[in-house]
């Protein structure tokens, strides 16, 4: 059988998911040792990341060659919209920020740059491509959530995001955006199995840069 696009793609960022798990961000999550400054600032790049990534989303959904996953990727993108109004702000409130003080702060440089990429490939690749290069941000989530869970945190804050990426509505969520991907790889042509390869490895990359930016509170150097 053929070498599902998912395996392959995972095969590229395996080091790199490595390097996720083990940042000091994503382990102070579950021991307790996580700066609520530190958290305070990753949900505030998060709303800001999560209007971008909408956006990326719906045009994928545009692309999409099937009913069925032009619906499942509109949807994902109202969900995105969603998860920034009503989590952030349940868990902005914990952090003491309004909503109003979350979406008037600067947009860090991670944040910008990982936006910029999503739909710079979005618009200006293929649907194949631009599925790929959102795809870091459902899996790489869900995987860090399901690293996570069984050790749990002493932080309410923490253990509300851990439940989140851990649950199995949102398992279920990335399951049909894999399933997806395959059928993108499939009918992608050998350069553009490159490409998605490649705008995988980029965004997984970017994930790992935006916990790090969180974690030293990045704003811009001039």
């Amino acid at each position: 059988m053929a070498e599902r696009t998912r395996d392959l793609l995972w095969s590229d960022v395996e080091d790199i998911h490595g390097a996720i798990l083990a940042h000091p961000f994503v382990t102070g999550l579950t021991d307790g040792t996580l700066a609520h400054d530190a958290f305070r600032h990753y949900i505030v790049q998060d709303a800001h990341y999560l209007r971008g990534y909408a956006k990326a989303l719906a045009v994928c959904a545009a692309k999409a060659p099937t009913d069925d996953d032009t619906l499942m990727f509109a949807e994902h993108a109202g969900g995105a919209i969603a998860a920034e109004r009503e989590l952030h702000q349940d868990l902005l409130g914990g952090l003491g920020l309004s909503s109003q003080q979350a979406r008037t702060a600067p947009v860090a440089p991670a944040t910008r740059a990982y936006v910029s990429y999503l739909l710079a490939t979005a618009h200006g690749g293929s649907y194949a491509e631009g599925v790929a290069a959102v795809l870091p941000c459902y899996w790489i989530y869900a995987k860090v959530g399901e690293h996570l869970v069984g050790a749990g945190s002493p932080d309410p804050l923490y253990q509300r995001w851990i439940d989140m990426y851990a649950g199995a509505e949102y398992q279920a969520v990335v399951a049909a955006v894999l399933a997806a991907t395959d059928r993108a790889g499939a009918a992608a042509s050998a350069a553009e199995l490159a490409l998605m390869r490649e705008h995988f490895t980029t965004t997984a990359r970017y994930e790992w840069m935006f916990w790090d930016g969180a974690h030293r509170q990045e704003t811009w150097p001039v």
